[in-house]
């Protein structure tokens, strides 16, 4: 197997900046950021790197919450890292992406939010099933991709920003 990259944790500020919507003291965002587990193959067989929640959530059909994971990834050029919802929340909670599919560049590790990785993901449960997470547990799960460039790609432009930066 080829290693392409590796996970970190963003810093303690970055992580703070990011939980800004949970309201919490800096003691419990000490403790949340002490409990973050960089992401892990369960398996050896497995292509995915579990994904673990910073917080304990609660989600009824058809809401939504941004989880802010407290790390980031730094990876080979041509290699991207894709998220996805876990596969077993998603065939039984319909618990999707909100972008579908994360699809974190290479450069996003230098980005000026330190490469932070969030998921944001609703419950598009169409069977009325609520789905409730706690902090540590595994709820979305990462593959590092190779891509290729057309012949004639001569893009020159360094990315400077965090989510939607490019298209500006």
């Amino acid at each position: 197997m080829t290693r392409v990259g590796k996970f970190e944790k963003v810093s303690f500020e970055q992580f703070k900046s990011g939980m800004e919507d949970f309201g919490l003291d800096d003691k419990s965002l000490e403790q949340k950021y002490e409990n973050i587990k960089l992401p892990a193959r369960a398996t050896g067989g497995s292509a995915g790197y579990d994904i673990r929640s910073t917080v304990d959530f609660t989600l009824e059909p058809g809401q939504t919450i941004k989880i802010p994971t407290g790390i980031r990834a730094q990876m080979l050029e041509d290699w991207m890292l894709a998220v996805f919802p876990r596969s077993g929340l998603g065939f039984k909670f319909r618990l999707q992406l909100n972008n579908t599919v994360g699809i974190i560049d290479s450069d996003y590790y230098y980005s000026d939010n330190e490469g932070h990785i969030f998921v944001k993901i609703t419950n598009d449960s169409n069977e009325g099933k609520t789905v409730s997470i706690s902090e540590g547990d595994a709820f979305a799960q990462a593959i590092f991709i190779p891509y290729g460039i057309t012949e004639d790609d001569e893009v020159t432009t360094v990315r400077n920003g965090g989510f939607g930066s490019t298209g500006k």
